[in-house]
């Protein structure tokens, strides 16, 4: 399967699959495929989904995504066998039509306390009485996110609730040939975004100035939204965390950024680069620069089939105590409709942080490499977006590393 790319003349996304109206649908049906398989590999009989990039990833949709973080107000009913059935917001009913996966379309009951009020549990109960009557009591349910109130309605019917994040994360893990045609065309959108950013970039603006480049390219192209507000300069830079501010870019300034953004089709786009505000970086900024890709291309070489997450953290490089930040505690990270599992820590947090796993053919991960001096006055970020193949890492992403 070719990859479809963007095409930041038209800021449109062309396919070179051909006229494949089939696409969205295969995507569709095989993420929710996946994710019935996990439930019926969890032991439980259903899952119930409130994360709105859970509910997008087993049905296509997409409503009111960063509100519904915060708000669970529309979630999703997928059995091992049987009808999927969304409960969408009130009155967006008709936003969810369409999509092939999803066999039901009812009217969400909301208990969280802006919208109910005093008729909390009120609400819930009515909200559990409906849960039950598609599962039945007795059974077993994986949720990804409840608050104590729906848990006791649930308990109260008879039906055991289990973590459904796990679930979701052991879905995901894995991307599908369409899942990895649409990371690419988010990839490439990004890319995008990126050049037009660097093009902006004039000592004399202020980082949310140039911030807002990427953040508006991202939109233009048809992505959604940024997580983050990483982009820093200058002093700023070090530690590493800070996010964007009011502060003027100097000439000579280092920049340094992480896109965290969600983009076409609503998947994660997660590279970082450190630019010379300038163009001419000094010395010490070289330094750092190849200190931290030394540690981006050693620790990518490290992600090969079969490796053991002990294993990679054991072997992973880090930059040496002058130069190493402790604000980075990532080797590598999984990425799909946002950051997701797993997580490789490096091998000064695993321990005491970190957790085994195996890296497997399908997976795409983010590699982390940061050169930040302890009390130094400017630090570089880099990030790289890969593919894990039969045979190794292939890069997703192909923006320049340079400074």
């Amino acid at each position: 399967m070719r990859v479809r790319r963007f095409d930041p003349v038209t800021a449109t996304v062309e396919s070179s699959v051909g006229n494949d109206i089939g696409f969205e649908a295969r995507l569709e049906a095989g993420r929710l495929a996946r994710m019935r398989a996990s439930i019926a590999d969890s032991g439980c009989d259903a899952g119930l989904f409130y994360d709105p990039t859970n509910i997008r990833y087993c049905t296509g949709t997409s409503n009111m995504q960063v509100y519904s973080l915060h708000n669970p107000c529309r979630y999703v009913f997928v059995p091992g066998e049987g009808a999927v059935v969304l409960f969408e917001f009130k009155g967006c009913e008709h936003l969810s039509v369409g999509h092939d996966g999803v066999d039901e379309i009812r009217p969400a009951v909301s208990w969280y306390d802006f919208i109910a009020g005093g008729r909390v549990q009120e609400f819930a109960g009515v909200w559990a009485d409906q849960i039950c009557s598609l599962l039945g009591s007795g059974q077993d349910l994986a949720v990804d996110k409840l608050d104590p109130v729906g848990w006791n309605e649930l308990n109260r019917r008879g039906i055991r609730v289990h973590d459904g994040q796990r679930v979701a994360n052991q879905a995901r893990v894995l991307k599908t040939p369409e899942e990895v045609v649409a990371i690419q065309v988010a990839i490439d959108a990004c890319e995008n975004a990126v050049a037009q950013m660097h093009s902006a970039m004039t000592p004399g603006l202020t980082e949310n100035q140039l911030w807002a480049h990427l953040h508006r390219a991202n939109i233009e192209a048809g992505g959604e939204w940024l997580e983050t507000r990483l982009l820093t300069s200058g002093y700023r830079s070090n530690p590493w965390y800070q996010e964007c501010s009011n502060k003027v870019i100097d000439d000579g300034d280092l920049v340094a950024f992480d896109t965290d953004l969600i983009g076409i089709g609503g998947y994660s786009v997660d590279i970082s680069r450190t630019w010379a505000a300038n163009g001419r970086p000094t010395a010490d900024q070289r330094m750092l620069h190849e200190t931290a890709l030394e540690q981006l291309l050693h620790n990518r070489e490290l992600l090969q089939p079969g490796a053991s997450f002990a294993e990679i953290s054991a072997r992973s490089h880090l930059p040496p105590p002058t130069i190493h930040s402790v604000t980075n505690a990532a080797v590598a990270h999984g990425i799909g409709l946002c950051n997701e599992y797993p997580l490789i820590l490096n091998r000064d947090h695993f321990e005491t942080g970190g957790y085994d796993g195996e890296v497997q053919e399908g997976m795409v991960l983010c590699v982390e490499a940061l050169a930040a001096p302890p009390g130094g006055s400017e630090g570089v970020k880099l990030e790289e977006q890969v593919l894990i193949t039969a045979d190794g890492p292939a890069s997703l992403s192909s923006y320049s590393l340079d400074l």
